[in-house]
């Protein structure tokens, strides 16, 4: 993934410090992240400042609706999501407060609001991955739209319900309009195959039992990395610049 742990672990400690009140003995996080990047940073915070941690871990919009419905008697100090647009909604409800200028300024500003209320601190990328053995290169569509053509009926594969997929859906909601949008989901329905996560859609292409599949690209890379059990008889296909799906979605951070 184009995420940078030793980066994202000091941003996350310089935040879960700012996010601190003067006299609380324990610091509350609202975590939509994958857990085990937290349980490595939370207890290293614990050990360099003596604070507790308390996490609640949830999905990205289950979390930001909890947070909008609590409004400002929300315990929260810090609200963390795998993907931006749970961010959004909590901006929107103006809770957040801006984070200082010096723990930002590590992070490129095109992963981060104008607004300075919060930060994307690791990204991934949108991939198609697809079955060697299947698909010839020459083959592959060349926008993220086409999947929704008939030529490609019964040959994807993708996971609708995570927070990953649904953040695909609102770039494509914000590039092509809302029509295009959902007969884009209606032919993505009609042609593909649903899986439950990014893990079993990777598994199914290297198979062969789908000939493509929408995954964020650090899934495939991190099963190279290690094994290659279920990325040996696949590769990764980038859409081109300015096609929705060329998405590159953030991790954010806020406090609250």
């Amino acid at each position: 993934m184009k995420r940078v742990p030793a980066l994202a672990g000091v941003v996350l400690t310089g935040l879960l410090t700012a996010g601190c009140g003067a006299d609380e003995p324990t610091l509350v996080i609202y975590n939509a992240q994958h857990e085990p990047l937290l349980e490595e940073v939370a207890p290293a915070f614990t050990e360099a400042t003596g604070i507790e941690v308390e996490l609640r871990n949830g999905k990205d919009l289950e979390m930001s609706n909890q947070l909008v419905q609590e409004g400002d008697a929300s315990p929260a100090d810090v609200f963390l999501t795998e993907n931006s647009p749970a961010m959004s909604q909590v901006e929107a409800a103006g809770l957040f407060e801006e984070l200082p200028a010096d723990l930002v300024q590590p992070i490129p500003e095109v992963f981060r609001p104008r607004s300075g209320l919060w930060t994307g601190f690791v990204a991934r990328s949108t991939v198609l991955v697809y079955n060697t053995d299947q698909v010839e290169p020459s083959e592959l569509p060349a926008s993220i739209l086409d999947l929704a053509d008939p030529e490609w009926a019964g040959r994807i594969s993708f996971s609708p319900t995570g927070a990953d997929f649904q953040a695909i859906v609102a770039a494509v909601l914000e590039l092509e309009g809302e029509e295009a949008t959902r007969a884009w989901l209606q032919g993505l329905k009609d042609n593909g195959t649903v899986y439950d996560g990014n893990n079993v859609v990777l598994e199914a292409v290297d198979s062969g039992e789908s000939e493509v599949g929408i995954v964020y690209h650090y899934y495939w890379e991190r099963d190279r990395a290690e094994n290659g059990d279920v990325s040996d008889n696949s590769e990764q296909y980038y859409f081109s610049d300015q096609d929705p799906g060329a998405f590159v979605s953030v991790s954010g951070a806020g406090i609250l």
